[in-house]
This record gives C-alpha cells, structure tokens and sequence, in this order.
C-alpha cells in the first residue's frame, strides 16, 4: 500500500509540474501553437491529462485542412494513402455522404440537412424553368413519352445551373471555412474578442441562411404550384428531369474525385521532394478537388 501511495504522489507531483510550470506546445497543428494554463485548484490539477487530449483532439487536422495545406506542410503532416485522401474528398463532396454521414468537420448537422432538401428544391425548379413551348409541343407529338436523348441537354444544363446556386447557397450555410481561419490564428492575444467576433460571424451567416433560403423556397413553392396546375400534362417529365439531373449529381462525384490523387500522391511521395515540378501537380489536385 505504502508504494502504491508513493507511485501516486509521484505522479501529482509530475503532473504539477508539466501543468504548471511547462508551457504546452500542440505540434498538432504544426505551426507552433503555444498554449497556456495554470492550474490553482487540486481537482483542475487532476484533469489536466484529460483537458490536455481533448485539445489535442480539437486542434488535430480534419480531412478538410489536410486537403488545403500547403506544398511544404503536406509533404510532412500528410501521410495518407491514395484511398484515404479519395474517401476524404466523397465525404465532404458528396452531397448525401455530406448531409447525412460525414460528421468530421465544422459545420452545423442541421443546416447541412437542412441544405440538402433545398438543393433537391433548386433542382426541381431549375428544370421547370426550361420547359417552354417547344418542350411541350414535343411532349404533344410524343404523346406523352418521354424521350431521354431529346430531353439530355435540358437535363445537362439545369444540372450545372442548380449546383452554382447550391454552392452560392453553400456560402452561407456552412461555417467550416470561418472556424478554420479562427482556429489557424494561434495567438493568444484578444482571444476573448476573437471568439466574440467569430461567434457573431456565425449568427450573422446563418441568419443570412435562413433569410435567403426561406426567400428560395416561397418563390419556388410559387412557380411550381402555378406550372404543376397549368401544364398538368407535363409533370411526369418534369419529375423525371429532375430525379436524373439530381441523380448524376450524386453520381459524378465517384468519378470525377479520382482524378485529384493521380496528382496529389505522387507529388507527395517522390524522392526527389520540393522540386518545381511535384509542387505544380500538387497545385493542379488542389484546383481540381475544388470541382
């Protein structure tokens, strides 16, 4: 009992003075992030390990900052595989995996939900906008079939039209971008005041959200009801132009984020690290992941 007491003391004793006296420096984040805490109550002092590694946890890399370092930083701090930084980019690209999966970033559950309904909604509307006189007098000729190849580029079109206004939307609603400018900024300095502004930032965003979006769907509740009553003929094509348009939107994520790590990988792990001609690749992953 008398050594198990004295291995204890020892260790408070340890503890005392990592906590107290050491300052903590998170190479985490690796940029030399110092962070400061004194501890002046016994039960803080018994916490310290543990507050330790949760701040070690907040101030780790997230697949979001590993994909936007920079050439030097990433040819030391990212070590993963071509598969990791290809799951990585599905994640946070995909828009249902995003929504409804990926929960390893900074933006709210909720709105991203909340996004993903409205961005089906832009859809829907989007397509409705292009159905004019000569869709409708194809449809009449057709009677009624619906015709895939003639109805291609309307499908193509209104597919990259949605997905501008849902990243224009994206702006708004998501808060991952400002979190991270907050959280690279290691200076202790004004800390409070930081944290203030960067929380008045978020209410303004999402306030600005919820104006817009609320504003989105009043209109397009409006349009729709008004075409969907008028042209009843056409709401069967109108529902299919939609559901394949937001179906390749979730389709073409799984191929057009293969490309990114053909670059990225090899400018990583060449030999012959920091030459001009890996930092161009690294550059040319970094534009294309941005798709």
């Amino acid at each position: 009992m008398n050594i198990n007491q004295n291995q204890k003391r020892k260790e408070n004793k340890k503890s005392k003075k990592f906590i107290i006296n050491n300052i903590l420096n998170l190479d985490n984040n690796h940029d030399n992030f110092i962070f400061k805490k004194h501890h002046n109550n016994r039960n803080e002092l018994g916490e310290g390990k543990t507050n330790i590694k949760k701040l070690e946890q907040i101030m780790a890399y997230n697949d979001q900052e590993l994909n936007l370092l920079k050439y030097k930083s990433a040819l030391k701090y990212d070590k993963r595989t071509y598969c990791d930084y290809y799951l990585s980019l599905i994640k946070a690209k995909h828009n249902l995996i995003f929504s409804f999966y990926y929960t390893n970033d900074y933006n709210s559950r909720i709105i991203k939900i909340n996004l993903f309904f409205i961005g089906f909604v832009i859809y829907y509307t989007v397509n409705a906008l292009f159905f004019n006189d000569d869709n409708m007098h194809k449809i009449y000729e057709d009677k009624g079939k619906f015709q895939f190849v003639y109805q291609l580029p309307q499908i193509i079109y209104s597919s990259i039209i949605s997905s501008v206004l849902n990243s224009l939307l994206k702006l708004l609603a998501l808060s991952e971008n400002v979190i991270l400018k907050f959280k690279k900024n290691k200076k202790i300095d004004e800390l409070d005041k930081r944290k203030t502004d960067l929380n008045n930032k978020l209410h303004i965003k999402f306030i600005l959200y919820f104006i817009v979006s609320t504003i989105f769907l009043l209109l397009f509740w409006y349009y729709l009801s008004m075409f969907c009553a008028i042209y009843r003929n056409t709401q069967i094509h109108l529902i299919k132009d939609t559901l394949i348009s937001f179906g390749l939107s979730l389709l073409y994520p799984f191929g057009i984020y293969l490309i990114p790590g053909i670059f990225r990988i090899p400018s990583l792990s060449h030999k012959h690290k920091r030459r001009k001609k890996e930092s161009k690749l690294y550059t040319i992953s970094k534009v294309i992941q941005m798709l």
